[in-house]
């Protein structure tokens, strides 16, 4: 059975993320003649290609695809394992918890007060995170809990709860021809143009964004419009207008954790937010 190690997936996982063995290099401080050879190795000792290579082009193969998808869950375990190793026999150890700036609709600080009130509480270090980087945060041990949006984060791996369920706003220039309605359908969007958020593959057609702070002002220029979790826009910014889209799935606020955490710094804060909120 052909077996990779970690230091090599992570030289695979960097040339699949450039695409370009030279960026990818610099990013590995390494020589780029020796990168190129390890892939070579890689590819060798699983009898399959990874990459299409041209002189002006690298793509990944079907099976690059997949050793991709794969490989980064098990750096990010490794990770983990080490991390999480390490803080098990520290007695001492704070809980870290990750949160899209502005993304507790209003929950943290309910959650902090409940938490504190325990008698073993540790301390809680806040970390923020926008994008997609929480789930990130979550499987490689840079944080043992987190608050997630749900449907948009990938869950896959990761226990979670929900906290609070929401509706989903169209957020429109305060000009725009739909700013006046009670409210919308999905329908009534059609053809408008969307955001494509970084690291998310299946966004829209529009300009790219990491948070709502760099969106809301590509709104009010007119440029795009967005459908998002009600608390994500309140207060809504002046220039815009927020409706109702009353067909648009609920978005639910959920505390998520690595399924496999069983410690019990995870579980102590995890079960107290089943009683308390």
């Amino acid at each position: 059975m052909a077996e990779l190690e970690t230091r090599e997936l992570e030289y695979f996982i960097a040339v699949a993320e450039e695409l370009h063995f030279g960026r990818a290099a610099v990013r590995l401080s390494i020589a780029q003649p020796a990168l190129s050879k390890a892939i070579r190795r890689i590819e060798s000792r699983l009898g399959v290609l990874l990459f299409v290579r041209s002189s002006r082009h690298v793509a990944l193969t079907p099976a690059g695809a997949a050793l991709l998808q794969h490989g980064r869950h098990a750096v990010n375990a490794v990770s983990a394992a080490v991390r999480n190793a390490q803080r098990a026999g520290d007695a001492e150890a704070h809980l870290r918890l990750v949160i899209k700036p502005g993304g507790d609709a209003n929950l943290l600080s309910g959650i902090l007060a409940a938490y504190a009130r325990r008698p073993d509480a540790r301390r809680v270090d806040i970390l923020f995170s926008g994008g997609t980087d929480r789930v990130d945060h979550l499987r490689d041990g840079r944080a043992d809990v987190a608050l997630l949006y749900v449907p948009f984060d990938d869950l896959d791996g990761l226990a979670h709860e929900t906290l609070y369920v929401e509706g989903r706003v169209a957020i429109l220039p305060a000009d725009h021809p739909l700013a006046s309605h009670a409210e919308l359908r999905m329908a009534d969007l059609a053809g408008e143009t969307m955001p494509r958020w970084k690291g998310v593959s299946d966004g829209g057609s529009g300009p790219e964004v990491v948070d709502v702070a760099q969106m809301t002002p590509l709104i009010t220029v007119g440029r795009m419009i967005a459908v998002l979790p009600r608390s994500l826009v309140e207060p809504v910014p002046a220039g815009l207008v927020c409706v109702p889209v009353t067909d648009a799935s609920p978005s639910r606020i959920a505390i998520a954790w690595p399924e496999r955490d069983r410690r019990p710094l995870v579980a102590a804060f995890v079960c107290l937010l089943y009683t308390s909120l």
